[in-house]
């Protein structure tokens, strides 16, 4: 009892657990038949990945941004100059000459008037010289560099570093020097993009910059062009490939140049600027890029579903089955999918069209070949128990006119079967109907000696203004075929005397109409839309049965209809109502 219970809990958790599993998989393979067929086809992809390539090349030439680079440095090099010309004055101002320099004439000095002051003269002032005191120069360079993230040097006359706000002085009671973080936070992921970017487009034509031991500044260009009391600027990159300004700026008094000024950016401070601006670009970036992708997806859902739907009702037609298949209609969409959704459909309608016409053939062909094989059957088994020689010849004739009757049948549905091959096989060309009318009767008069006698006449209509010819765009064996069928179709119902065929030719707007009448007993009406049927005979009563296989009409409408016309058949009517005067069929082509 005890392994029964334990059973009967073991069983429900494993049958559970079967269960959760299949149902897991189940929803996995549905989420990957959903991502792989719908959200992530092969044409979504390709729509999204050209659709954000294009936003990535715009964002990448955003983010190069030469132009913003250089206006960038370009203010930042006016800031600093006009920064340093300020400084520079207060400098100047600063710098002091040495007690007992000035020398003033006694007796000069007897000659003054009351009130009257002795001023040294230009030459005395140009000889004079004020160095810079670094111990009275530091606060002023305390005050004016403290509040901001620019590095100040000053040299003396011979390129020497007497103050730099980087360093200790203890004179100048100038303290600045940089400290840690406290805690070295983790870049995030946009400051590493930042970052990446950067690197990417970086320029690396600039010079490197480098400390000089010592602190001589004859190796700085900039320095030693202001020495000459000219400003100067030049940017370069440090090690680590941010890039720095540096300008100097000559300390001058009564246009002595007592030293320089020279004034540099920190590494990195234009480098973040410009990364905080790639920062905006690319949230801006990831925002498009989101909207565009929905959009992408909405775009291909509206392009590939339908394609799929008809893809697979392609393949439903391809596969056949009981019922006939549907190709859905997007008819009502007006673009590309639309008109290959109306294409789909006329083409299986066309197709459903054709099976359905090879099944009826096959049907009629297999009913009329069962005939005179049937009779010819009878006839051959019949043949070796007859009794007497007329019974053997009546059974021959029974047999040679049987499989005349097969040859003809054969014949005609081999021509039939392969039609449409042979129309859509060769090229077609322009066609002169009206000589080749022409040469049709002139044929017919002079075969038709060898038949029944019958007048064949052939009218011309004139041509309307400004058309220059009868001609067709087609094959002209077939058309001949059709006209030919047409006219001993003719021949065979006229009367033996005074029977007579016209053939006429009109042009009505953009189609040549032809007509063959004649004088027959004109044509059944309830058979009037039978007649084009396959295998259907209306002979007269004078024609040997078996003498026609019911095929040539059917054969010369599905000609003419391959060639873009229609052939159609009516009864000419008499001076009386209800007489018939004979039969018309008329033939309608579209003209070149």
């Amino acid at each position: 009892m005890t392994a029964e219970t334990e059973i009967g809990r073991v069983t429900p958790t494993r049958s559970s657990a079967r269960g959760r599993s299949r149902l897991l998989t189940r929803a996995a393979t549905s989420l990957r038949r959903f991502l792989g067929h719908y959200v992530f086809s092969s044409l979504t992809r390709r729509i999204l990945v050209l659709n954000l390539a294009g936003l990535g090349v715009l964002v990448s030439g955003i983010l190069y941004m030469n132009q913003f680079r250089e206006g960038l440095i370009e203010a930042r090099v006016e800031s600093l100059m006009t920064q340093g010309e300020i400084i520079a004055a207060a400098i100047a101002a600063s710098a002091t000459v040495d007690t007992d320099a000035i020398t003033i004439d006694p007796e000069k000095l007897l000659e003054l008037q009351a009130g009257e002051s002795a001023n040294p003269t230009s030459d005395q002032l140009d000889s004079l010289d004020f160095p810079i005191n670094p111990e009275l120069v530091a606060p002023v360079l305390r005050r004016l560099i403290s509040p901001t993230r620019t590095r100040a040097r000053i040299f003396d006359r011979d390129a020497n570093l007497l103050l730099d706000s980087k360093h200790i002085y203890s004179r100048g009671q100038i303290l600045r020097y940089q400290l840690p973080p406290v805690d070295q936070e983790e870049p995030s992921l946009m400051e590493r993009i930042g970052k990446f970017a950067g690197d990417l487009f970086r320029r690396t034509d600039l010079p490197v910059y480098r400390e000089q031991p010592g602190g001589s500044g004859a190796i700085y260009p900039e320095v030693i062009k202001a020495l000459t009391g000219n400003r100067a600027t030049v940017v370069r990159v440090n090690e680590q490939g941010e890039q720095m300004v540096s300008v100097a700026v000559p300390v001058q008094r009564f246009r002595a140049v007592l030293g320089v000024l020279m004034l540099s950016t920190e590494g990195g401070d234009i480098d973040n600027i410009i990364a905080a601006e790639r920062q905006a670009i690319l949230r801006v970036f990831g925002v498009a890029a989101l909207v565009m992708a929905l959009l992408s997806l909405l775009t291909a859902s509206t392009i590939a579903n339908p394609l799929r739907r008809l893809a697979a009702a392609a393949v439903r037609v391809r596969r056949g089955g009981k019922s006939r298949e549907e190709i859905p209609d997007f008819s009502d969409r007006e673009d590309e999918i639309g008109n290959l959704s109306t294409a789909l459909r006329d083409m299986t309608n066309a197709l459903y069209a054709r099976i359905e016409a090879i099944e009826s053939f096959a049907a009629d062909v297999s009913h009329e070949l069962k005939n005179p094989l049937t009779s010819l059957r009878s006839a051959v088994e019949t043949l070796p128990i007859a009794r007497n020689d007329d019974s053997r010849k009546r059974l021959m004739d029974v047999i040679q006119h049987d499989v005349r009757r097969l040859d003809r049948l054969i014949t005609d549905i081999s021509d039939a079967s392969r039609l449409d091959a042979e129309l859509a096989r060769q090229d077609a060309t322009k066609v002169d109907l009206k000589s080749l009318v022409s040469d049709l009767v002139n044929f017919s008069r002079e075969g038709g000696r060898l038949k029944k006698a019958v007048d064949i006449e052939l009218k011309v209509g004139k041509l309307p203004q400004g058309v220059k010819g009868w001609t067709v765009l087609g094959h002209d064996l077939r058309l001949g075929q059709v006209l030919t069928n047409l006219i001993e179709n003719a021949r065979s119902f006229v009367p033996d005397e005074g029977g007579r065929i016209v053939v006429s030719m009109t042009r009505s707007g953009r189609r040549i109409v032809v007509s063959v009448d004649d004088n027959g007993p004109g044509i059944r009406a309830e058979n009037i839309d039978r007649i084009f049927e396959r295998f259907y005979t209306d002979r007269p009563g004078s024609e040997a049965f078996g003498q026609n296989s019911g095929l040539g009409l059917s054969i010369s409408r599905q000609i003419v209809e391959a060639h873009g016309g229609t052939l159609t058949a009516e009864n000419i009517p008499g001076l009386k109502p209800g007489d018939i005067r004979g039969a018309r069929f008329v033939i309608s082509l579209p003209a070149e």
